[in-house]
């Protein structure tokens, strides 16, 4: 046999070593099989080449095929793996996403059964996440891919890259309780940690819009910068209760969001109200109604009710409600309970860009303020959410009956709630009335056609006075109470 003959002899006994060693480190036997047939084809091509007797073909040929055998059955018998074993192994490895999730949390307890309409929200987020799955490479989910940026040369760094995703978004709606900031989170955290993803409240992700384009200024188009700087750190856009009652917010949606599906964005949002009936009644809707057909156009649109409210499951736990005679009393001795041995004292919190917040009582992460501190007073989402950094317990003395004479006080006061529900704050309150009653006077435009006229008694009349026609309010109103 010839020196060229001999390596190519020792080159196919390596191959069978490493095939060999891939057994004993946990290759099971289907993979041997499967990797042998093609390499016994090899082995034999090599083999009946060779300027060699019949002999010696036949005794290379038994010796490798004998050497894959034992120590595949080696293997096997050491790990006491089947082939069965490791396709249902395989399966349950494959079977993952939030419908996966919500069915091993319903077997566990930890969520009840039978909510046919989260299910169907569920397949709609389950089919997004197979898509998001397959498509990670494409969408530039995965950091590694925006590392290519830093490779682009000076001259093609300065001309933007414009693409939409081939996968579209999805917009869940519904009213409130039904679940669908738990289906989003579901869906949200069994993506990969490593993706380029990012979930926020809408307030809170219009307030970092607005601060952004503040460092944009002298910029052509600052709207483009921030939806670069965006894209950049999230493909996947996860926006919790969508709901658009500002002015310069709905100004620049349409814009902001055109910039953002441009470079790739992935919307995926909840809401109380359909896209449609977004900005309703709103100062310049004409200029907001492109923004609700490019969310159409780029998402998903897909309806969920329940029958069962799951806020009020867990009120009781959250917080206390006191009205009455004796509410305000009550109240701050709940305070002075959760205080411990603390001494509560007046303090200030930063909240956003330097600013400062007055809290009249603050101790052991517990504060206590009046209404008309804060919500007659001219603050906003970005001051709630600096409080809650500092405190998990907010008690408020004083909540109104809210009507049209204090529109704006009621909107602040929606907010409050939304902020510390996001943040996932206990709240405690005393109030004139009971959550329904407050919030009574407050009324969509469609509700205010339906109201019966009024009798000519003074206090009726009072009250038709006071009635507050505000269908953004009118909507949010029942999450409040809620």
């Amino acid at each position: 046999m010839s020196w060229k003959r001999m390596r190519s002899v020792i080159r196919t006994a390596n191959r069978v070593r490493s095939i060999s060693c891939l057994a004993q480190v946990g290759v099971f036997d289907w993979c041997i099989s499967r990797v042998g047939s093609s390499f016994f084809k090899l082995q034999e091509a090599s083999v009946s080449s060779m300027p060699c007797g019949p002999s010696v073909e036949k005794e290379i040929g038994i010796g490798l095929q004998h050497a894959i055998i034992s120590r595949t059955l080696m293997s096997s018998a050491s790990k006491k793996c089947s082939r069965d074993a490791l396709v249902d192994a395989t399966m349950d490895m494959e079977r993952r996403g939030p419908l996966v999730e919500y069915e091993r949390r319903i077997v566990t307890g930890e969520l009840m059964a039978g909510d046919k309409d989260q299910e169907e929200a569920l397949r709609a987020l389950q089919r997004l996440y197979d898509e998001l799955m397959d498509g990670a490479e494409t969408c530039g989910l995965k950091r590694s891919a925006s590392s290519n940026q830093a490779g682009r040369s000076w001259f093609w760094s300065i001309i933007p890259r414009a693409y939409l995703s081939p996968i579209h978004g999805l917009y869940l709606y519904g009213g409130v309780g039904t679940g669908k900031t738990m289906l989003m989170d579901l869906f949200y955290e069994q993506l990969p940690e490593t993706w380029r993803k990012k979930r926020i409240h809408f307030h809170d992700f219009m307030l970092s819009v607005h601060s952004r384009l503040q460092r944009h200024k002298g910029v052509s188009d600052p709207l483009d910068a921030v939806a670069e700087e965006i894209s950049s750190e999230a493909i996947l856009l996860c926006l919790d209760e969508f709901m658009v009652t500002d002015v310069a917010d709905a100004l620049i949606l349409n814009r902001m969001f055109g910039h953002l599906f441009n470079k790739g964005v992935i919307l995926v949002a909840t809401s109380n109200r359909p896209p449609d009936q977004l900005y309703e009644g709103g100062l310049q809707r004409d200029l907001f109604l492109p923004f609700i057909s490019l969310l159409k156009e780029r998402c998903v649109v897909h309806p969920i009710g329940s029958s069962t409210d799951y806020r009020k499951l867990t009120s009781a736990e959250q917080g206390f409600y006191f009205c009455g005679e004796e509410a305000s009393r009550m109240l701050r001795d709940k305070f002075r309970s959760l205080i411990g041995g603390c001494i509560a004292t007046p303090t200030s919190v930063e909240v956003v860009m330097g600013r400062k917040l007055q809290v009249p009582y603050g101790a052991n992460g517990c504060a206590y303020f009046q209404f008309h501190d804060l919500c007659d007073k001219p603050l906003g989402a970005a001051d709630y959410f600096g409080l809650f950094k500092h405190f998990h317990t907010l008690v408020l003395e004083g909540v109104p009956i809210f009507g049209a004479h204090n529109r704006t006080a009621a909107y602040r006061f929606v907010t409050l709630v939304d902020v510390m529900y996001e943040n996932k704050a206990r709240f405690l309150c005393s109030a004139e009335a009971t959550p329904v009653e407050l919030l009574e006077r407050i009324v969509t435009i469609t509700d205010a056609k339906r109201i019966a006229p009024r009798t000519s008694s003074r206090s009726r009349k009072s009250d038709d006075a006071d009635l507050c026609v505000d269908n953004e309010l009118g909507f949010a109103k029942d999450r409040t109470i809620s």
